[in-house]
């Protein structure tokens, strides 16, 4: 409720502040930073063992073909984008205190919604066709310690490096190329989400740790629904929410998901 003066209450106030501070690229990158670290290391740490994911290979790939094949160059580059979008901003590069908190709870609770999400495409899709059955692809614990260190080492780098390369990288891309060919901005966001979404959903069904395209069998089609759908949920965060909240939403899923 707003004070006599107009003022907005300090609870609004406070929430307003949060919305556009948690947002920024300087603070999503420093709330990002402890996931690109810690997968950084357990990699090197774990060597062969580590599970790696399919945005942190293709992209270091690609580094290596135009002639940039250092391990650490795709952090620092990560590192350069959020500084230099942010840079290109001109926001301010103040912290308030407590806003990482925050931005942990809430993606918490996006992480919650989003497995709601699935539980909900479960039951309708057995509704409609009856018991799926296991769904491959869907993360599972194993019973050692090394696994369950190996898996959610391998998700937090999910969740940023899946998030760099598609949402950060490719779904401005996409956006920016259909204006420049004649397309209204709201369309191409619009289209730049769906397209990008797709791709995201199909990625995971690429390489040697791809699962398998079996496209007569119930389970690949719900699961290729479910993670069109996760793309455009994350999607949806970094419009509104920023790198960092679509990130830390995606690993924290993979982690609820995998571990839990």
């Amino acid at each position: 409720m707003s004070s006599a003066t107009g003022r907005p209450a300090p609870l609004a106030e406070r929430a307003v502040g949060y919305w556009a501070e948690s947002s920024r690229p300087m603070t999503s990158l420093l709330f990002i930073a402890p996931l690109l670290v810690a997968y950084e290391l357990g990699v090197v740490a774990l060597g062969p063992a580590a599970i790696r994911n399919g945005a942190d290979v293709w992209l270091r790939e690609l580094l290596r073909c135009v002639g940039f094949g250092q391990y650490f160059l795709l952090p620092v580059l990560t590192v350069g984008i959020l500084v230099s979008w942010h840079y290109a901003t001109r926001k301010p590069w103040r912290l308030t205190s407590g806003i990482f908190s925050g931005m942990i709870a809430e993606c918490v609770l996006l992480a919650l919604c989003l497995r709601l999400v699935l539980e909900a495409q479960g039951i309708l899709f057995e509704v409609v066709a009856g018991p799926l059955g296991p769904v491959d692809g869907t993360p599972a614990i194993g019973s050692a310690a090394s696994d369950v260190v190996r898996q959610a080492v391998g998700y937090l780098g999910a969740g940023v490096y899946e998030e760099l390369l598609f949402r950060l990288m490719l779904l401005p891309a996409a956006a920016w190329t259909l204006q420049r060919l004649g397309l209204p901005r709201r369309t191409s966001v619009i289209l730049a989400v769906l397209s990008t979404s797709l791709l995201f959903a199909a990625a995971h069904y690429v390489g040697v740790q791809g699962d398998a395209l079996q496209l007569a069998d119930l389970a690949f089609w719900f699961s290729f629904t479910f993670r069109f759908l996760a793309g455009l949920f994350f999607s949806m965060l970094f419009v509104y929410r920023g790198f960092g909240i679509a990130a830390g939403t995606h690993a924290g899923y993979d982690i609820l998901v995998g571990l839990f």
